[in-house]
């Protein structure tokens, strides 16, 4: 038996599963990652930081209008669609207790049908006035040429994602740790496991089979079952 035919086995035995995803899972539906050659943090900026200071705490509400240029034109990818990885878990849940833990703020895994999903980041789909916490879809915030204001008072709106420097919300940790601490079953994919507190949240595992699918190595590879270097969708199709 190889690795893909034991990994497709562990799957159609094991009744609950957590997916622990990042960016490498969305990077089919045409969203970059952050850390790889190509990746959003590689790139060159025209504003004198790196992208991690751009969507840092202080830098939204320093240079708010800064952030909105690179936010809008390097994160928001309103027409991405999910891909086969995103629809091979949701598709899932016909006969298991599927729960996704993602670092991603794309919605995808719920677009592709994925019902219980804990972000831990948050989500480019919600938006809140700062001011009336008034809520604002990924289309208004996308479609407004300068800083998003809330049509009903005039505050600023942020995007309802997790910025650096800013701390996790504490009900979506207890519910992916309660998740992650009752599955059998356990796959990590497409995270290079190097932004915490999140991928500190592997620890809390304690079922039997822990799995990863990335394209490099990372902290965590020598407590995993199986491991796969390689293309998430290529993965996905020999075990589909």
């Amino acid at each position: 038996m190889n690795k893909y035919e034991k990994l497709k086995q562990i799957i159609n035995d094991s009744s609950s599963i957590v997916v622990f995803s990042g960016a490498g899972i969305s990077t089919a539906s045409g969203i970059p990652d952050f850390r790889s050659a190509n990746g959003l943090y590689n790139e060159k900026t025209n504003y004198h930081c790196t992208p991690e200071e751009i969507v840092s705490h202080h830098f939204f509400y320093q240079h708010t209008d800064l952030f909105y240029d690179f936010y809008k034109s390097k994160m928001m990818y309103l027409d991405a669609e999910p891909n086969l990885a995103h629809r091979y878990f949701a598709n899932l849940q016909s006969n298991k207790q599927v729960s996704i833990v993602t670092q991603n703020i794309d919605g995808l895994h719920q677009k592709a049908g994925s019902k219980y999903v804990y972000e831990l980041h948050g989500s480019i789909h919600r938006n809140y006035c700062e001011n009336c916490h008034s809520f604002y879809d990924a289309e208004y915030i996308k479609n407004c040429k300068d800083i998003p204001i809330c049509q009903k008072c005039g505050g600023i709106i942020k995007p309802d994602v997790i910025l650096y420097e800013e701390p996790l919300d504490n009900d979506i940790i207890s519910r992916a740790i309660a998740a992650i601490s009752t599955c059998q079953t356990m796959i990590v994919i497409g995270t290079s496991l190097m932004v915490y507190p999140a991928a500190s949240f592997i620890r809390y595992f304690k079922g039997k089979h822990l799995i990863l699918i990335n394209k490099s190595p990372t902290p965590y590879d020598d407590i995993c079952e199986l491991v796969f270097y390689e293309d998430i969708i290529s993965v996905i199709e020999k075990i589909s």
